[in-house]
């Protein structure tokens, strides 16, 4: 008798959810591992806390699947709650956590199966407050600020972490505005772009827009005389100079 298939994906909201456990045996294995039963208007599954840290939702889900599949169950699970295919660990960062934490967002964007997926895991880099992005561009603006108070000789240095905090500013800034483009990612019904409509931001679009603003359309219209438009002649040829041969 096959025995039902079990899935264990990440949600949105960022907790683990099991679904499929409808038997004694499969509930238990997943309770062992570390989920909770919970069964409301959704129904029946099993959930990890929204809570839990990255690497124990790993861990556990990796265990939790090890075990089901040793009793004969069919189990789905997405490469990111994988142990097996996370290259990067934590450890081997040493005391450079925050490096640590980003490699576990750059293992989480590789391994998205959707879009929504990959929106959540990129909102760690892009949140405007408590993104990755922005609190690298607040640690160089401190930097710049701190060394010169440190050594007010060091003037380049400090100018140097000014100017790296602006860049980061804006290519954040940059990434921020394609928001809506990126809520579209991995959504198959919305409408391709075609060579008849550039892509927003490309050189092919920006080409278009300066062709049709008004300065471009100012400088195709010839010169005027007397507010008449001067027709397009050839050159007329010097009176001195010597007719064709004859």
């Amino acid at each position: 008798m096959p025995t039902p298939a079990i899935t264990i994906t990440a949600e949105p909201s960022g907790s683990v959810v099991a679904k499929g456990a409808t038997d004694d045996l499969s509930a238990s294995l997943l309770k062992h591992a570390g989920f909770r039963q919970i069964q409301d208007w959704h129904g029946l599954r099993h959930r990890l806390p929204t809570t839990t840290p990255l690497a124990d939702k790993v861990a556990i889900a990796t265990h939790a699947a090890e075990m089901l599949r040793a009793a004969r169950y069919s189990v789905e699970l997405p490469p990111s709650l994988n142990t097996a295919l996370v290259s990067t660990p934590a450890d081997s960062f040493g005391p450079y956590t925050a490096g640590a934490a980003v490699a576990q967002i750059t293992e989480r964007i590789g391994a998205a199966e959707n879009g929504a997926e990959f929106r959540q895991a990129v909102d760690h880099l892009l949140h405007p407050a408590y993104g990755v992005m922005e609190c690298l561009r607040e640690a160089l603006e401190v930097a710049g600020d701190h060394v010169a108070d440190l050594d007010q000789d060091a003037y380049e240095v400090a100018d140097q972490f000014v100017y790296a905090a602006e860049d980061v500013s804006s290519a954040h800034t940059g990434l921020i505005e394609t928001d809506e483009a990126l809520r579209r990612v991995g959504d198959q019904d919305h409408p391709r772009l075609t060579a008849s409509a550039p892509a927003p931001g490309s050189s092919v679009a920006r080409q278009a827009a300066l062709a049709s603003s008004p300065a471009a359309t100012r400088s195709a219209v010839p010169p005027t005389v007397g507010g008449t438009a001067s027709p397009s002649t050839p050159p007329v040829p010097k009176p001195n100079a010597p007719g064709p041969l004859r």
